[in-house]
């Protein structure tokens, strides 16, 4: 599904990794932090590609948010837990999206 997302300016947040092959228990902490990120303000809306590359795109209404999510407790847990156990290699980025568009047939 794509997000919905309000008129730019707003920020992104690309999540890219590759996973470990035993990446048991990966699915629900996945899961439990979408519902949480949700939760968080500022939080604009998601979107994931978990294949061979994972890629995880997360919306936020400023950096400030960003930051926030990036220090809240489960979400700490979740970020160790994925080294520990679930991720060969990731790589975030953080931008600034000033314009976008999009089609719907």
């Amino acid at each position: 599904m794509i997000a919905k997302t309000p008129r730019p300016p707003y920020y992104v947040v690309i999540f890219t990794s590759v996973k470990k092959e035993n990446d048991s228990g990966y699915e629900e902490m996945a899961m439990k932090m979408e519902e949480l990120a949700k939760e968080q303000p500022g939080y604009l809306g998601f979107e994931s590609a978990r294949e061979e590359l994972g890629i995880s795109i997360s919306y936020w209404k400023d950096l400030e948010s960003i930051k926030n999510w990036k220090e809240n407790s489960e979400h700490l847990i979740a970020q160790e837990t994925g080294r520990k156990h679930w991720y060969r290699a990731y790589k975030i980025r953080i931008a600034k999206v000033e314009r976008d568009y999009a089609y719907t047939n």
